[in-house]
């Protein structure tokens, strides 16, 4: 959409066009889940029971394609900065469906690298900065609710994506799985995000939150006159603050948690006496409990400090993982999954949040790209490290065990986290 039309259409729709952004970014959020550890956790059993692959082969696909992601995230994140979050979710989404379901063809481990390697770096650095910063050009009082619905999207497909999976899986094989998955990403993520999305919105002359008064946009492509409150830093600025290297630590000790535990809880179940589609609903459960708390980590993140919100994210994650270590019935696993699920939701809405208040939109997507190869190295990390402990141990107890003292180091670091001046 050129800037003259969403200048009329922003003008004669009776609400802020900011919401039409948060739809756009929340169908990309939906259609990114098609790579998420969760999905790919359904298809770890039938797939490795075909080829007899081994738990760290298959997890060595996530590892490497967060690895790929760590590399392109700086470039990825300047040029949201300079054209806006269009044309990166546009072709992200279109690709990732063309690699989903290209899985269907799976004969060989180098096949099944290829797809889902390519496939895992989109989900782990266009989709997260293109998303989270579109929302963060949109919003600033009303951001934490923002970005918590982002992650509503995420919990719906998390809850979507698995189950749709294990129903065609059941139906007609694991090879329909993985279509079934990518004509999903085709209808719910291109058109909104191909024809809707605009950069900033003072591209269309309106200010952020659908404040009154439109400004002027100035050479930058910011208003002469932006709020004070928005934090305005440099990159060279956000690197000279404490605040950003304890942000990206923080990230660098939960996200392993996150990805590790994603991919492996289906198995981890199946390996506790659980029957696969009952797997499925468990995760099913985690997805859904992350969209219910990160509306209210998004609330709180209006209301506390950030870090006091991150801090206690991490503190349910560390008990939910030491709760998986003696999970024994399905209402145990329900009961792991809700408690994972709402520390997770925490993560994923406040960690976007942190930088965008702390930094400002000037530079969100280039000083969210230099933090974010940390945390997607990170979720490389967790995945290859539960494989290697499983196949060593034959359970998943040391991994789990682990992923507790990751998560309860994060807890604690948070709180150190205080804004930049």
């Amino acid at each position: 959409m050129t800037s003259t039309t969403a200048r009329v259409l922003a003008a004669r729709i009776p609400f802020f066009y900011g919401w039409v952004i948060l739809a756009c970014a929340m169908c990309a959020s939906f259609a990114r889940q098609a790579a998420a550890v969760a999905t790919l956790s359904i298809f770890i059993v039938p797939m490795t029971t075909e080829f007899d692959w081994s738990r760290s082969e298959i997890s060595g696909a996530v590892s490497l394609g967060g690895l790929l992601a760590a590399l392109i995230s700086p470039a990825v994140g300047t040029l949201i900065d300079r054209s806006g979050a269009r044309a990166v979710l546009t072709i992200s989404i279109l690709l990732i469906a063309l690699t989903v379901g290209s899985l269907a063809m799976t004969e060989t481990l180098v096949w099944f690298y290829v797809a889902f390697t390519f496939g895992r770096m989109l989900f782990a650095s266009p989709f997260d900065l293109g998303t989270s910063g579109a929302v963060a050009n949109w919003f600033v009082r009303r951001r934490a609710l923002a970005m918590s619905w982002l992650i509503v999207a995420t919990g719906l497909s998390l809850a979507v994506m698995p189950l749709l999976a294990q129903l065609t899986i059941d139906a007609h094989g694991w090879r329909a799985g993985w279509v079934a998955i990518a004509l999903a990403v085709l209808v719910v993520g291109a058109l909104p995000n191909s024809v809707l999305m605009v950069r900033r919105p003072e591209d269309v002359g309106l200010r952020t939150d659908g404040d009154a008064a439109p400004l002027a946009t100035s050479a930058g492509g910011l208003s002469g006159s932006t709020r004070a409150d928005e934090g305005l830093f440099t990159r060279a600025m956000a690197l000279r603050t404490p605040a950003f290297w304890l942000l990206m630590l923080y990230t660098a000790l939960i996200f392993p948690v996150q990805a590790g535990i994603s991919l492996h809880q289906a198995p981890h179940l199946i390996q506790r006496g659980i029957d696969p589609t009952t797997a499925a609903l468990i995760v099913g459960a985690f997805a859904a409990a992350a969209a219910a708390s990160s509306l209210v980590f998004g609330w709180l993140g209006g209301r506390w400090p950030v870090r006091f919100g991150l801090s206690l994210a991490a503190g349910v994650t560390a008990i939910a993982a030491m709760f998986m270590l003696g999970v024994t019935s399905v209402t145990g696993g329900f009961c792991a999954a809700l408690l994972f699920g709402s520390g997770i939701g925490g993560v994923l809405t406040l960690v976007p949040v942190a930088f965008a208040e702390y930094f400002g939109r000037l530079s969100y997507g280039t000083v969210r790209g230099i933090a974010l190869p940390v945390q997607v190295v990170g979720q490389a990390a967790g995945p290859i490290l539960a494989g290697v402990l499983y196949d060593l141990g034959g359970s998943y107890a040391n991994s789990l065990s682990t992923f507790a003292v990751l998560a309860a180091g994060a807890t604690v670091l948070a709180l150190f986290a205080r804004p930049p001046r």
